[in-house]
């Protein structure tokens, strides 16, 4: 009896063993075509040792017009969109969190209300609109529709962080004098570093690569961020610059894996609150 129920259990183990590698191969297999295609003259849609290693495929991309300008694009507005949509969702997670209203859970309701709506069905009032008051083709434009989209997946994180920091710490400053703003500004964002950290990375690369809003809302090439030039290496009857594709996505991935990397530390360090509270 204890032998087959030992066995049962390998064999569940096996069996959960060889999903998580499905899994995982399903993730890995792109990244090496990536990779390994970047690096082969000879590409294709084959997951494959490279004929021979070259760099030729980064010379051709590597160019204003390719990429730097792309790039630049993509940093601007996603960069500005995520300060916004962070400086906003804190606004409005702060109140929220720290005051009772019979009007928090219908407007939480409605918010989530909102992040289920899919893009596509709101871009042709909002391209409408865009037209009206003339911000269609323009950065400022994109980027306040990019913090808008964002802003209830935001509003939701920030809130849950900020629920953990205690208000007892912001009684303290409020006896010394400090205003709501002040507290918010100097101890509740500072305390709940990780939490910022997440809703600023979760912003970011949800804006990065999208390329609907910006192909939508964008008319002048040169302003075209880099998730739209991509579609660029897609040819006329279906030929495929698969070396220059595959070049581009690993520059274009850089930025994305340079921001997780610079603060990993907030994300995984928790909450600095210590013993703040204690006695």
């Amino acid at each position: 009896m204890a032998v087959t129920l030992a066995s049962r259990r390998t064999a569940r183990r096996l069996a959960a063993d060889a999903g998580l590698l499905v899994v995982a191969a399903a993730f890995v297999l792109p990244l090496a075509w990536v990779v390994l295609s970047s690096l082969d003259p000879h590409a294709d849609l084959r997951v494959k040792t490279p004929d021979g290693l070259t760099l030729d495929n980064f010379d051709a991309i590597l160019t204003p017009e390719i990429t730097f300008t792309p790039l630049l694009n993509s940093l601007i507005l996603c960069g500005s969109a995520t300060l916004l949509t962070v400086v906003c969702a804190a606004l409005a997670a702060y109140p929220l969190s720290r005051f009772r209203s019979r009007f928090n859970r219908p407007f939480l309701l409605t918010i989530l209300f909102a992040t289920s709506l899919p893009i596509t069905a709101i871009m042709v009032p909002v391209y409408a609109l865009f037209v009206r008051v003339d911000l269609i083709d323009t950065m400022q434009g994109t980027i306040f529709f990019f913090a808008a989209s964002q802003l209830p997946y935001a509003i939701w994180l920030m809130k849950n962080f900020m629920d953990g920091v205690p208000k007892e710490l912001e009684e303290a400053a409020w006896t010394d004098g400090a205003s709501s703003l002040q507290s918010l500004i100097r101890i509740v964002l500072p305390l709940m570093g990780p939490g910022v950290a997440v809703v600023t990375v979760f912003s970011f690369v949800m804006m990065w690569g999208n390329f609907f809003v910006p192909f939508m809302l964008l008319l002048t090439p040169d302003q075209m961020p880099a998730s739209v030039s991509i579609n660029d290496f897609f040819g006329n009857r279906g030929m495929v610059a698969y070396g220059q594709l595959a070049a581009f996505s690993v520059v274009y991935s850089t930025p994305v894996i340079l921001l997780y990397v610079l603060i990993a530390r907030r994300l995984g360090g928790g909450f600095a609150l210590g013993g703040a509270v204690k006695g």
